[in-house]
């Protein structure tokens, strides 16, 4: 938590930080995108918490039964809870629609943050259990995202493929597979609502 204050205190901007959260209940954990402000560190009511965690990945549904069929379910040792309201995150005057990892092949969880006002879509991805391909895949639903509702957005992987699209679907400044590189880019904002939306 230090070390990310003093980034966003040396920036001087919010950052939106990907986490994994104790609970609600015991054996229970959260995976969500916190607001994280300058001089005043992470803003709990600019959260946004997962509302589609993916099935035998994140969480096992019926777990006693897939128990019977293979042992390696409880390899996923915490449950993860489903979110229940949209990834619309206020950073300052800047609306962000956040959606985390494979969120981005939903329909309605996207739809939802630009009904809600969100002007950049932002996807947090780990991609750490996938490859190269699985990674594109993903910038791949990205563009879609971005032509369909006519908005900028960008993927943050920490591990995958980062990159930044345009409204028309164009891709700027993709970075390599499990590459470590900073990229920094002017985007903009964009409002009104498609066909599609």
């Amino acid at each position: 938590g230090a070390r990310i204050s003093q980034a966003a205190d040396t920036i001087g901007a919010p950052i939106l930080v990907g986490a994994v959260l104790l609970g609600p209940d015991a054996g229970q954990v959260r995976n969500a995108g916190i607001l994280w402000r300058p001089g005043s560190g992470p803003d709990l009511e600019q959260l946004y918490v997962k509302r589609h965690p993916v099935p035998f990945a994140e969480y096992v549904p019926l777990r006693n039964i897939a128990r019977m069929v293979s042992k390696e379910v409880d390899r996923v040792r915490s449950d993860f809870v489903a979110g229940s309201t949209p990834g619309v995150v206020r950073a300052g005057a800047v609306p962000l629609g956040d959606v985390i990892c494979f969120e981005v092949a939903y329909d309605e969880v996207v739809r939802d943050t630009v009904t809600g006002g969100a002007q950049l879509l932002v996807v947090q991805t780990n991609n750490a259990t996938f490859d190269a391909a699985e990674a594109r895949q993903q910038l791949a639903m990205v563009r879609l995202r971005a032509v369909e509702h006519g908005r900028p957005a960008l993927m943050a992987s920490t591990v995958g493929v980062s990159g930044f699209v345009a409204p028309d679907g164009r891709v700027s400044d993709a970075t390599g597979f499990n590459t470590r590189e900073v990229v920094v880019r002017q985007l903009v904002l964009a409002d009104g609502r498609t066909p599609a939306t």
